[in-house]
């Protein structure tokens, strides 16, 4: 199973390295530096799932999962944040409603495991389904903010 993925990083070096494993993968990967340019991209890309970092200039991870769940649009789009997570933005996250947790520094099989599992719900909608995703990919990938 392949799909779209919006990759939002503000490092450049950590964007190709998500888009490379992703694209081995069979993923088409679309890339922005920050949450601005990710709302400016999403509905034209039209992704199927959205991968953000948490701290990154302009608009951060937090704060554009907050805009996509707000918009009508993009409410429904998985979205995982793969960044150096403390316990409050975790919490915060979670408020956003984010499928799943990934730490930096990441595995790429692991990578791969939660963007093909988000990519699974996309097809199949959210909801329930998604929420114990995330409580198991955190649990699994030992994410689970401490």
């Amino acid at each position: 199973m392949s799909g779209r993925v919006l990759v939002v990083d503000d490092n450049k070096v950590i964007r190709q390295l998500i888009r490379v494993n992703l694209e081995l993968e069979g993923f088409e990967v679309v890339t922005a530096a920050d949450g601005a340019e990710c709302l400016e991209v999403v509905h034209r890309v039209r992704p199927d799932v959205i991968t953000l970092d948490i701290a990154m200039p302009r608009l951060d991870g937090l704060c554009t999962a907050t805009r996509l769940r707000a918009d009508p649009r993009t409410r429904d789009l998985p979205i995982a944040i793969i960044s150096a997570c403390t316990q409050l933005e975790a919490e915060v996250g979670r408020a956003a409603r984010v499928d799943a947790f990934l730490s930096k520094p990441f595995e790429p099989a692991e990578l791969v495991r939660v963007v093909r599992r988000l990519t699974v719900l996309a097809g199949e909608g959210r909801g329930a389904a998604a929420e114990d995703a995330a409580a198991d990919d955190a649990e699994s990938a030992g994410t689970a903010l401490r």
